[in-house]
């Protein structure tokens, strides 16, 4: 297939809102694609490449190279200029690397080159995401998207999956099956804005702390040890105490979802960026230990339990993990009782609580209706857009950050601004940070690439004429980035309005 080809779908996909017009273009473009194309058509048009990450940023796409007048790359020459792109390494790599893009470059029409450049740059947004990829897949292969999505959160490989699916069909989706030491997508949560409204939509339900720690999934197959992050990134060297957890275990195999967190020695948390620092080096943390705690069982000694509902798979739990390594909670019949868990997660420093259907089974990568987190204080995970050169103390500093909220049409929505909660050793970090994903860096305002995520407290939404959303927020503060998340999991601008609506 001709990469002319796939840009013309992204781009006829980017001008339209409609969902099922996503869907039928983009199916169509992947019926189209040869058995060896599939894998790359679905990581460019989703805007996250098979090779990851090359090492290529702005300052290497910012020289023109004359463009090619008529269209003759393949899928294939791209996705083999980008293996070539990723496997340059060592002394001479920059220059390779210039000598790669150049080439690719000088073969690309305007459009292809648009369209690399904002694919390696992050900054394909035409509303292709995975929810809307899943279904194009499951069209063009004409099987249930229920049995696509089932088969990506088993494997967490989109590419993979469409490729088995138009190769083999449903059976051959049916044959992905849970694997230990192979990650699958984390279920995630639905908020809630108190805790009666969270009880009210389950009667008797679990109830357990929230934890401001980073979501890990461990696993264990005998000896071996592996531990993955929210977005399935093998942690596993970074984190030898959870390591050392798994193997101290009475089981031979397991798969078990948690949070890792820093403690203080009187057992209260330290700030959410302290867990995160502590997963960016291979030693010992000098201001606390990491320590794992675990609320699901997924798999048991050669049975998985992903289908069972939560009571079935706490008491797996309960078998494999001792009560130290297990996030504290209780089954809760009634909202006093709910309210007796908050009260003691809130004592203690932790952000609140979650409230689960005690019969709902576990809903690999979506965030189902049967978990709801309740948080007393508001936040959002937002994407920085730009960010303002302080004055001041803060000379020399990137401070006043410039918030966005994802638009699920494509793109980002700016909220407002905020340099409040910024420490002097988050503002060094933030400053050398954005710089390098700087695209614009003018006189006051250094606009960058929508990739950092940061999770904001804020007292409230108001209606605001200023920003291009209607809404904005009020009293604004950082509470902490999140270097687990990607833009693609940040808060939408839809649920920013809801917020508003509810009067919040």
């Amino acid at each position: 297939m001709l990469l002319a080809d796939l840009v013309a779908a992204s781009n006829e996909v980017a001008e339209t809102a409609a969902r099922s017009t996503k869907v039928r273009r983009l199916a169509t473009v992947l019926a189209a694609a040869g058995p060896d194309e599939v894998v790359p058509a679905v990581g460019f048009l989703t805007g996250e490449p098979r090779q990851g990450s090359v090492g290529v940023g702005w300052a290497s796409l910012r020289s023109e190279v004359a463009p090619s007048a008529e269209p003759t790359l393949t899928l294939g020459d791209l996705d083999a200029m980008l293996d070539s792109l990723a496997g340059a390494s060592g002394p001479g790599s920059r220059t390779a690397k210039a000598q790669i893009l150049g080439e690719l470059m000088g073969q690309a029409t305007p459009d292809e080159q648009r369209f690399v450049r904002n694919v390696l740059l992050g900054e394909l947004r035409q509303g292709a995401l995975g929810g809307v990829m899943v279904e194009a897949v499951a069209a063009a292969a004409s099987v249930p998207a229920a049995s696509v999505r089932r088969a990506l959160m088993l494997t967490g490989d989109l590419g993979v999956v469409a490729e088995t699916a138009l190769s083999y069909g449903a059976t051959g989706l049916s044959a992905f099956g849970l694997e230990v030491l192979r990650p699958i997508q984390p279920m995630l949560a639905q908020s809630a804005d108190d805790l009666s409204e969270a009880m009210a939509r389950f009667g008797s339900a679990g109830v357990e702390w929230k934890l401001d720690g980073a979501r890990i999934q461990a696993h264990r197959a005998g000896d071996e040890v592996r531990v993955f992050t929210r977005s399935l990134a093998d942690i596993t060297e970074r984190a030898p105490e959870v390591v050392e957890a798994l193997l101290a275990l009475p089981v031979d195999t397991v798969i078990l979802d948690g949070e890792a967190i820093v403690l203080r020695s009187d057992a209260r948390p330290l700030p959410f960026q302290e867990t995160m620092s502590r997963f960016g080096t291979q030693t010992g943390n000098p201001v606390g230990l990491l320590v794992p705690f675990f609320f699901d069982c997924l798999h048991l000694d050669g049975e998985d339990l992903l289908d069972l509902p939560l009571h079935r798979r706490s008491e797996a739990l309960c078998l494999a993990v001792p009560e130290v390594l297990r996030v504290p909670g209780a089954v809760a019949g009634d909202l006093p009782a709910a309210q007796a868990v908050l009260d003691q997660a809130l004592d203690l420093g932790h952000e609140g609580v979650m409230v689960k259907a005690l019969d709902a089974a576990y809903e690999a990568g979506r965030r189902g209706a049967s978990w709801v987190k309740v948080k007393p204080v508001l936040t959002l995970d937002l994407v920085i857009l730009a960010a303002e050169w302080g004055h001041g103390r803060r000379q020399g500093w990137l401070s006043n950050l410039h918030l966005g909220a994802r638009d699920p049409a494509g793109g980002f929505v700016m909220l407002g601004k905020t340099f409040k909660g910024l420490t002097d050793e988050m503002l060094t970090w933030q400053t050398e940070t954005l710089l390098g994903l700087a695209i614009d860096q003018g006189d006051y305002v250094v606009t960058v690439r929508p990739e950092l995520v940061v999770e904001v407290a804020f007292d409230g939404v108001q209606a605001s004429s200023r920003y291009p959303g209607g809404v904005a927020l009020r009293f604004a503060r950082v509470k902490g980035y999140r270097p687990d998340k990607g833009p693609a999991e940040a808060d939408t601008i839809d649920s920013v309005r809801a917020l508003h609506q509810r009067g919040k």
